[in-house]
């Protein structure tokens, strides 16, 4: 019954993010600005202390250190609610993600708002990997969604400028 929820809440959302008339598929811009957009509205503590943590590091420590990839658990919990690894998502779908997260951290379902903390700490985690060792298994620029999750954090933070 959860499942059914969330696939109909999908395909809702979905259509909400959009690219403006003049734009195209390819314009980066209007996609990083959803993002922006994204963070202006409520935005959970849960969302905002991870943003502070990671903004910290890589500010103090550039990520220099060693991050680790996801294991299998943190793996398996993306794929239960249909998410893409970080590093072979879009920017679309990164937004049409965050808007989920943030409107499940609001949730009256414990388990769903946990999930939706849990998948917010994997991306932070997915986009220190990314950003520490400049790689992304795919090198096209339709799999950069991580830059929306960094432009995100970049805006819900209290740390940026």
């Amino acid at each position: 019954m959860l499942e059914n929820s969330i696939k109909k809440e999908k395909k809702t959302i979905s259509s909400i993010i959009t690219q403006s008339s003049f734009s195209n598929e390819n314009d980066t811009f209007t996609s990083l600005s959803t993002s922006a957009l994204l963070a202006k509205n409520s935005v959970p503590n849960s969302h905002r202390r991870v943003a502070d943590n990671y903004v910290i590091i890589k500010r103090i420590y550039k990520f220099q250190v060693i991050q680790s990839r996801i294991n299998s658990v943190e793996l398996a919990l993306l794929k239960k609610y249909d998410f893409n690894p970080l590093e072979f998502s879009t920017i679309k779908q990164i937004n049409e993600e965050l808007i989920y997260l943030k409107k499940w951290a609001f949730s009256s379902n414990e388990l769903l708002c946990q999930d939706a903390n849990d998948i917010i700490q994997i991306r932070a985690k997915e986009l220190k990997f990314i950003t520490a060792s400049k790689y992304s298994a795919l090198a096209e620029e339709a799999h950069d969604g991580y830059k929306a999750l960094e432009r995100y954090f970049e805006e819900i933070t209290k740390f940026y400028k």
